[in-house]
């Protein structure tokens, strides 16, 4: 079984920047696809990206294209979320998950689940 701990959140400006790592802990991530959701207050949890094994396929919802990277360091068995350009819709709770399908696009592909780090995008 695997843990995962979000860290990195914080309030940014919009315009600003903001990495957020998870780290797994329990066993090696080097068999999961990891991916990234958020939920903002009163709706529903999104998916928002999400990185196979070899790091060879990402994928991303739309409204983060082009602002947001996610990337893995399986060695250090930790996945990122690099994200600029931030808008006040990015603000947020932003969850790290971890799967065994290969590219997962939905939480119900996902059975582990960190706690969750808080972005607010704000002015």
């Amino acid at each position: 079984q695997v843990q995962l701990e979000e860290s990195g959140g914080g309030l940014v400006q919009p315009g600003g920047s903001l990495r957020l790592s998870c780290a797994a802990s329990g066993r090696t991530i080097l068999r999961y696809a990891m991916g990234w959701f958020r939920q903002a207050p009163g709706k529903e949890r999104e998916f928002v990206a999400a990185i196979n094994w070899s790091s060879t396929s990402t994928y991303y919802t739309d409204s983060v294209k082009g602002r947001f990277t996610i990337s893995r360091d399986n060695a250090k068995n930790t996945v990122s979320l690099q994200m600029n350009s931030l808008k006040s819709e990015d603000t947020g709770v932003y969850f790290c998950a971890a799967s065994e399908f290969v590219l997962p696009l939905t939480g119900r592909q996902y059975g582990w689940w960190g706690q969750g780090t808080q972005v607010t995008v704000s002015s």
